[in-house]
């Protein structure tokens, strides 16, 4: 009570800035921007933040030097309705701003940020579902302006909603990286007290055009490559300081998750308890709670802690059978995202052999498990392929992907769960209600109708489809299937029907309830 009196009292004396008729969309980014000063080192010795008010609500967002003796403050919206703001500050020049804007109603496309729903699944803020799936290009973001325009236009018209990106360059020859994030010369001679603001700027952009194209921005903060940067074996204190710099810009795009490091375990410089801590500091530092997540090498992090929201796997044998990728679910309680399952390519590094059958067949054994995948590909030419430096998508498992996400919005809201999964691994579902079983390399040229027990009684109705995940096409099994008790554990037919199948890998059947009981 004393801390709002206090910033009523403030306000009532503060700088007026914005006027209350001022406008953004609700989960979009509000922005004040201040001159301030710009002599000595602002990045350390200039503080800003300011306070949010809308009723009782109170939220409180820091501010950062932009360079050119220019500050900002974002802030990301969350209900809609007017919102008040008051600036605090070591320096007059920035101190007791205050001012006013209205939330207004999302636009077409905008969902709010995604966060995790019904413990192992992603939904948006609005409620509505969110059926991850990625690609990682990770260095696309330092590339010429023409390549990184040609990876919008791609990410434009491929089904992937999520993308890991890296924050800092990887192993490019410094001629041709056109930012870095410390002001400074290469390889090594950065000043880590003092930021590019033209790097973050840059960043940034890209990330807002992601935003527009309904893409999650995966932002990869560390990562044990480009080690003739120095940018993996900063000290602590340069470590935290970029991290709560790099969030005070980001965290109000709506479309930001965090990915603390790729193969974090590769990082010689740094120990688990760093790690725990630089997830410590992110959480602070983002005062909207952004999905949190971290990337191994062989070594897995401990993803039960409280600061991870969903696990992020290499692991591409987990996949190769739904069952195994059932067990992270149990173990860690958490939405399971195998980020990494090895890649579409023929590259000589067995990472990036696989065939685009085998990838598709990994992302469907993920999904029937109640888990998500991850995409990218490699080939050997052209050399800097998309997993690196982005551009074109030449692989065949993107159209088979486009059709997998058609299926997932198809699927129920609440996501896809295992039905029984100790003993019939190939199915997942809703029960009672919605099942899809995949059958993967089998080739069977039969189905008897056969379900689990749970959400089942007699007399329940449900339609069949068969899916060629491969050829990508539906079929309607004609007929309607009848359920009836077999014993413990099993429904039937009423009638024993069965489904013919065509004798192929890569089939599923989708059988979906169309009414409680037989009239």
């Amino acid at each position: 009570m004393l801390h709002r009196l206090a910033l009523h009292l403030l306000a009532a004396i503060a700088v007026p800035l914005a006027a209350a008729d001022a406008q953004v969309e609700r989960w979009g980014v509000f922005e004040l921007a201040l001159p301030g000063p710009a002599g000595g080192n602002p990045f350390t010795e200039v503080s800003l933040t300011a306070t949010f008010t809308q009723g009782a609500a109170t939220h409180e967002a820091t501010g950062f030097y932009d360079g050119d003796g220019l500050y900002r403050v974002r802030f990301m919206p969350e209900t809609t309705g007017e919102w008040r703001y008051l600036t605090h500050s070591n320096r007059a020049e920035l101190e007791a701003k205050a001012g006013a804007f209205t939330a207004v109603a999302p636009g077409p496309g905008n969902h709010g940020p995604v966060g995790v729903h019904r413990t192992f699944h992603f939904a948006y803020a609005d409620g509505s579902p969110y059926w991850q799936l990625g690609t990682t290009c990770y260095s696309w973001t330092h590339r010429t302006d023409a390549r990184e325009e040609q990876t919008l236009r791609t990410l434009a018209s491929s089904p992937f909603n999520k993308i890991r990106m890296c924050v800092f360059p990887q192993d490019h020859p410094a001629a041709e990286q056109r930012f870095f994030p410390y002001a400074g010369q290469p390889p090594r001679d950065w000043d880590t007290t003092r930021f590019n603001p033209a790097f973050f700027r840059h960043l940034e952009q890209r990330v807002a055009q992601l935003r527009d194209l309904g893409i999650e921005a995966d932002l990869i903060l560390f990562h044990p490559y480009g080690r003739e940067w120095g940018f993996s074996s900063m000290d602590a204190a340069s470590d935290d300081r970029y991290l709560r710099y790099l969030v005070s810009r980001l965290a109000a795009f709506r479309n930001v998750w965090w990915s603390l490091s790729n193969e974090y375990d590769y990082n010689r410089d740094k120990q688990e308890s760093d790690w725990d801590r630089l997830f410590q500091v992110v959480q602070a530092a983002d005062p909207y709670g952004h999905l949190r997540s971290i990337h191994n090498g062989t070594l897995l992090y401990n993803q039960t802690l409280p600061w991870v929201t969903h696990a992020s796997i290499q692991n591409g044998a987990a996949v190769l059978d739904p069952e195994r990728a059932v067990l992270y679910r149990d173990v860690y309680r958490k939405p399971i995202v195998f980020d990494e399952v090895k890649y579409e390519g023929d590259i000589d590094r067995r990472w990036g052999q696989l065939s685009a059958e085998e990838l598709v067949l990994r992302f469907w054994n993920g999904f029937v498990a109640g888990t998500y995948v991850g995409h990218s590909e490699i080939f050997r030419s052209p050399a800097d392929s998309w997993l690196a430096g982005g551009g074109e998508l030449r692989g065949r498992s993107v159209p088979r992907l486009a059709f997998l996400r058609r299926i997932m919005n198809e699927s129920p809201p609440d996501g896809i769960e295992p039905i029984d999964k100790w003993q019939e691994r190939r199915t997942g579902g809703q029960p009672g209600e919605f099942y899809l079983v995949y059958f993967g390399t089998e080739a069977p040229g039969t189905w008897t109708f056969s379900l689990y027990k749970d959400g089942l009684k007699d007399g329940m109705i449900f339609q069949a489809e068969i899916i060629d995940t491969w050829n990508m096409t539906i079929t309607p099994v004609p007929g309607r299937f009848i359920t009836k008790k077999l014993d413990a554990y099993v429904f039937e037919d009423a009638e024993k029907k069965s489904i013919t199948l065509p004798h192929q890998p890569y089939l599923a059947l989708r059988l979906r309830r169309v009414t409680d009981s037989v009239r």
